[in-house]
């Protein structure tokens, strides 16, 4: 069964990255299950850091956009979901590819909802996985 709420397509959601971060560091939307979001971005000179390393912060941006997507598909109608809080833990080191993120909801409420997203590269080891607070507020 389906936790959406509203009804989207990768290439909706594309469509909402287009003159944003997201599309300035190639993040896009390839996947929308019953109850994920999956995305991917490159690791090239936008998303590395000086050292050749995917960056953290590419990687929590990734995260977030994934989350937050998820979220505001999950929101009941006149509300929106915003950002409370954010993590990540940097676990393994990837320097070039695509990494892949899969965010999955862990708890949706009235008022908040927390999202694990996993990033993996593309011999599927976890790189990152983070943890994003969202607060649902009315528009």
């Amino acid at each position: 069964m389906s936790i959406w709420k509203t009804t989207a397509t990768p290439d909706s959601l594309n469509q909402r990255t287009e003159g944003n971060m997201c599309s300035h560091v190639g993040i896009k939307i390839v996947e929308i299950g019953d109850d994920f979001i999956r995305g991917t971005m490159p690791v090239d000179e936008r998303t590395r850091q000086p050292a050749g390393l995917l960056h953290g912060g590419a990687s929590v941006v990734l995260a977030e956009t994934l989350g937050s997507m998820g979220a505001n598909l999950c929101c009941e109608k006149g509300q929106y979901c915003v950002g409370l809080e954010i993590n990540a833990n940097h676990l393994k080191s990837v320097t070039a590819g695509l990494v892949t993120g899969t965010a999955r909801a862990v708890h949706v409420g009235r008022s908040t909802q927390v999202w694990e997203i996993r990033i993996e590269n593309e011999d599927g080891q976890l790189a990152c996985i983070s943890r994003l607070t969202m607060a649902a507020v009315n528009k």
